[in-house]
């Protein structure tokens, strides 16, 4: 004699209500960041994107703002990993590609915990120059944020493969490119007068691809 168990209706909607909420923050994720960091960019005085990086905005008295950008970003991000995990197990990185959405979450909290040392002017009365020895606070916000962008680069990758598998070439060429251009644009050696452009270009495009992942699987849960 066999058996089969059934799970009563009420219990899987409350379940995929909740899945949802889960996945709407991978959206919120995706806006908080840029909007933060560029609201800031292009309003506090003082500030040169040519010259100062996105993260240099964690310095000066309206840091706290860019602390909430990368901390806000993670925890959502590690909220937006749990939806992922309930939502594509088992499957096609259904289990790889939610962590590494969570370490990139993790990454940005340490981001915004561990801070660059003053350079380049920046914030006002900071020296000219950049600092003679990095302190631990900017090599520790250095790893963490090659961290983010090489977790979510690989998540873009291998979602790319998932897509593929699932016939939805557009996705897949969209995540694929995706994760290809932020790596060339943060990871390969380019000259250090462009860098900051680079990585908030960068910043602008893995951001993107979070929001549109949160979309594109929230609308595939029912």
């Amino acid at each position: 004699m066999s058996s089969t168990t059934t799970v009563p209706e009420g219990s899987l909607s409350a379940h995929r209500r909740r899945t949802r909420h889960l996945l709407v923050c991978g959206t919120v994720a995706g806006v908080l960041f840029p909007a933060l960091s560029f609201g800031q960019a292009l309003t506090r005085p003082g500030f040169d994107l040519r010259r100062h990086a996105l993260s240099s905005l964690t310095l000066g008295d309206l840091g706290w703002l860019q602390f909430v950008a990368f901390a806000g970003t993670g925890l959502l991000a590690v909220a937006f990993a749990v939806g992922l995990w309930r939502a594509l197990r088992p499957g096609r990185a259904g289990t790889v590609g939610p962590l590494l959405v969570g370490v990139y979450g993790v990454a940005m909290v340490g981001g915004g915990i561990f801070t660059p040392d003053p350079a380049y002017g920046w914030p006002p009365g900071a020296p000219e120059g950049a600092p003679e020895h990095a302190s631990t606070g900017t090599i520790l916000h250095t790893v963490c944020g090659a961290g983010a962008f090489l977790s979510l680069i690989a998540a873009g990758l291998l979602f790319a493969w998932r897509f593929a598998g699932q016939r939805r070439r557009g996705w897949a060429a969209y995540s694929a490119v995706s994760g290809v251009v932020a790596f060339v644009l943060t990871a390969l050696p380019w000259s250090e007068d462009s860098a900051s452009i680079r990585f908030a270009v960068g910043a602008v495009l893995i951001s993107g691809w979070l929001l549109a992942i949160s979309w594109r699987v929230r609308d595939d849960v029912a």
